[in-house]
C-alpha cells in the first residue's frame, strides 16, 4: 500500500509538472543587481613641515582623491603631492603622480611616481626615473591635541604653517 502511495504522489507530482510546463518553466523576473556604494576620499592642502635645521624649509603640498567601492583599498586614486625642500639659497621640489590614497580617520597615506623635478635637483641623480615614494598625514579635528609620541609613526613632522583638508570615506 506504501508504495502505492508514494508510486501516486510521484505520478501526480509529474502530471502537475507536465500539464503546466509555462508555469514551472517560466523564468522569476530579474531585478536589477544592487547598486554598488561609492565613498570618496579626499585631501588637499599644502603646509610648512618642522624640520631640524633652522636655515632650511620642508613643505608638502597635495591634491588627491579616492574611490572606494568595498573594504579599505581604493578603486581609483588621482591627483597630485609635491615635496620642496629649500636650502643654501636653493629651491628644490619633487611633483609625484598620485596612485594611491588610503585614508582612516584622521589619517593618511599617499603613494605615487616622481613625474618632474626642480633643474639640478638631486633625485635626479640619486633616484631611478618614476621612482615611488610616499607620505603620511596627521589632520587633527579642531580641539583635538596635537600628535603624542608614537600616536602616527609616519607622520613625524608637524605642519608649522598651512595645513590639509582630510575628508575620509564619504558616500
Amino acid at each position: 500500500m506504501l508504495n502505492r502511495t508514494l508510486r501516486a504522489t510521484a505520478l501526480l507530482a509529474l502530471v502537475a509538472a507536465v500539464a503546466a510546463p509555462v508555469a514551472v518553466a517560466a523564468p522569476a523576473p530579474s531585478s536589477p543587481p544592487a547598486p554598488k556604494t561609492v565613498t570618496v576620499s579626499s585631501l588637499k592642502g599644502g603646509a610648512r613641515m618642522d624640520y631640524p635645521v633652522t636655515n632650511q624649509e620642508v613643505r608638502v603640498s597635495v591634491d588627491t582623491r579616492s574611490t572606494y567601492t568595498v573594504g579599505s583599498i581604493p578603486q581609483r586614486s588621482w591627483g597630485t603631492f609635491r615635496i620642496s625642500h629649500a636650502q643654501d639659497g636653493k629651491l628644490y621640489w619633487g611633483e609625484f603622480k598620485v596612485d594611491c590614497l588610503t585614508t582612516g580617520g584622521p589619517t593618511a597615506t599617499v603613494t605615487g611616481r616622481l613625474v618632474r623635478t626642480s633643474p639640478g635637483h638631486p633625485w635626479l641623480t640619486m633616484l631611478d626615473p618614476h621612482t615611488r615614494m610616499g607620505v603620511s598625514f596627521f589632520v587633527p579635528e579642531k580641539g583635538e591635541p596635537l600628535l603624542t609620541k608614537c600616536m602616527a609613526p609616519a607622520a613625524d613632522a608637524k605642519v608649522v604653517d598651512g595645513g590639509y583638508t582630510l575628508r575620509d570615506r564619504r558616500p
